[in-house]
C-alpha cells in the first residue's frame, strides 16, 4: 500500500476519532495495554531479531539501549498509556470565552489536527507512545520508524491496531510505514493535504532533512545538547549530584547532560570532585587547559566537543569567568532543549532563566527532569525546540489545534 493511499485511510479514521467520546477512546488506550502485556512473548521475538541486526550492523551502544525492549520496558510502556487513560480528554477544551457586546457567544475550543505523521529512528517505545497520545488527542498516527527497529515496530502496530479495532474505533487509527525505503520518508514529506502535521524525532541529520524538505507543516524536536552550569554562589556537595545525575542517570537521552560549565570562583574547589565522580561513573572528561589541570585523564576539548551530543559517557567541561560568559556560551553552543544552573543566588538564577534561550530551563535540579511524565503530563510526543505551536514536552494539548465556534440569533452583521 503506497504512503498516499495510507494517509487517505488515516483521514477516514481521523474523522471518527474526531467525534469520538472520551470513554471510547480510554478504552482504547486500555485495551491497548492488555494487548502489550498479554502478547509480549512475540513483541520481545521481534525485538530480538533487530538487536541482532543492529549488533552485526554495527549500532552504537546508545542506539542499541534505545532500541532494546524487555518485559519491564514492555510493561512501562503499556502503564504509559493507562496513565494517559486517566488525564483529561484535550478536545472539546474551551480555550476562552466571552459574549461579545452584540450578544454573540465566542468559544476558542481546542480540536485534533487530523492527521500526525511521526519520523523517528531506534526506539520502539516511541511507536506506543505516538499512537497513544495521537488517539487520546483525538488523531490518526502514521508512523515511519526506522529499518533497525522494522521487527519490534511491526510487532507493535499489529497488536495495537487489534486493540483498537476491537475496542470499537478504526484500526486505521493507527498505521506503520515501510521502513525499508527512504522513498515512504520522502512521500510522507510531500503528502500536504492528507497529512496536517510531521513530527520528526532523532538525530540532528534527520530533524534537518524533514524541516529542510517537507511541505508538510513540521514541529521540530531538537537534539540535546544541554548543560549545566556550577555559579559562583552554588552549593558544591549538591552541584556534583546535580551534574552527575544529569549526566549519568541515563547515557542516551536528549535531556542528558553534555556539557558542565564551572565559574572560576569554585573552580579549585569543584572540579576535583565532580572529576572524581565521573571517574568512578566511568565519564571521560573533555576539558578545557583549567579543567586538565586537575586531573591527568582529561581528554583535550575541541570547538566540536561543545557542540556535540554525546550520548555516551563523555562530557564537554570548561571553566568560565562570569555569570556572562556562561550564558553567552550556552546560548552559542546550546540546542535550546533545557539547561541548568546551579546556584543559591537569586538574581544569578533569574538573569539565567531569562537570558538562556531555552525550552526549558533548571535552577537547583537535573536536566533530566525535561520529559512528559515528569512533568506531569503523561506520554510525550516529543520535546519541542522551536518557538512556533509548542515549546517543550509536548503532551496531549499540545497534538490539538483550535478552532472558533461562534453562535448567535439571526445576528446579521451591519
Amino acid at each position: 500500500m503506497s504512503v498516499t493511499e495510507q494517509a487517505r485511510r488515516a483521514r477516514e479514521a481521523a474523522g471518527a476519532l474526531a467525534v469520538a467520546t472520551r470513554t471510547a477512546k480510554d478504552a482504547a488506550l486500555h485495551a491497548m495495554a492488555d494487548a502489550l502485556v498479554a502478547r509480549t512473548p512475540e513483541i520481545l521475538t521481534a525485538n530480538a531479531a533487530d538487536l541482532v541486526a543492529g549488533h552485526e550492523a554495527g549500532l552504537s551502544a546508545a542506539i542499541l539501549d534505545r532500541l532494546k525492549l524487555d518485559e519491564g520496558r514492555v510493561a512501562g510502556i503499556a502503564e504509559a498509556l493507562r496513565q494517559m487513560a486517566a488525564l483529561p480528554d484535550p478536545v472539546g477544551e474551551v480555550v476562552r470565552g466571552s459574549t461579545l457586546p452584540n450578544g454573540l457567544e465566542l468559544r476558542q475550543i481546542r480540536v485534533p489536527f487530523g492527521v500526525v505523521g511521526i519520523i523517528y529512528e531506534a526506539r520502539p517505545n516511541v511507536t506506543v507512545d505516538a499512537a497513544g497520545i495521537c488517539l487520546k488527542s483525538g488523531n490518526a498516527a502514521l508512523l515511519r520508524g526506522s529499518s533497525s527497529a522494522a521487527h519490534s515496530n511491526a510487532a507493535l502496530v499489529a497488536v495495537l491496531r487489534d486493540a483498537v479495532a476491537g475496542a470499537g474505533l478504526p484500526a486505521d487509527a493507527v498505521q506503520l510505514l515501510d521502513a525499508s525505503s527512504r522513498d515512504s520518508v520522502k512521500e510522507l514529506m510531500r503528502a500536504r493535504g492528507l497529512v496536517d502535521v510531521l513530527i520528526p524525532r532523532g538525530g540532528a541529520s534527520l530533524i534537518r532533512t524533514v524541516v529542510e524538505e517537507s511541505t508538510v507543516p513540521v514541529i521540530e524536536t531538537g537534539v540535546g545538547n544541554c548543560h549545566v552550569y556550577v555559579d559562583a554562589a552554588a552549593d558544591l556537595a549538591k552541584a556534583v549530584a546535580i551534574t552527575l545525575n544529569a549526566k549519568t542517570q541515563r547515557l542516551s537521552t536528549c535531556n542528558t547532560a553534555e556539557s558542565l560549565l564551572v565559574h572560576a570562583d569554585v573552580a579549585d574547589a569543584f572540579l576535583p570532585a565532580v572529576l572524581a565522580a565521573f571517574a568512578d561513573a566511568g565519564v571521560t572528561v573533555h576539558g578545557d587547559e583549567r579543567v586538565a589541570a586537575h586531573s591527568d585523564a582529561v581528554v583535550a576539548a575541541t570547538e566540536e566537543d561543545y557542540g556535540t551530543e554525546y550520548l555516551s559517557a563523555d562530557i564537554a567541561v570548561a571553566v568560565v569567568d562570569s555569570l556572562d560568559a556562561a550564558i553567552a556560551h550556552v546560548n552559542r553552543y546550546g540546542t535550546g532543549h533545557t539547561e541548568a544552573i546551579v546556584t543559591d543566588s537569586q538574581s544569578a538564577a533569574r538573569e539565567f532563566v531569562a537570558r538562556v534561550d531555552s525550552a526549558a530551563v533548571m535552577v537547583n535540579a537535573s536536566t533530566r527532569f525535561t520529559d512528559g511524565g515528569e512533568f506531569g503530563f503523561g506520554a510525550e510526543i516529543g520535546i519541542s525546540t522551536q518557538k512556533l505551536h509548542a515549546r517543550g514536552p509536548m503532551g496531549l494539548p499540545e497534538l490539538t489545534s483550535t478552532k472558533y465556534v461562534v453562535t448567535g440569533d439571526g445576528h446579521l452583521r451591519g
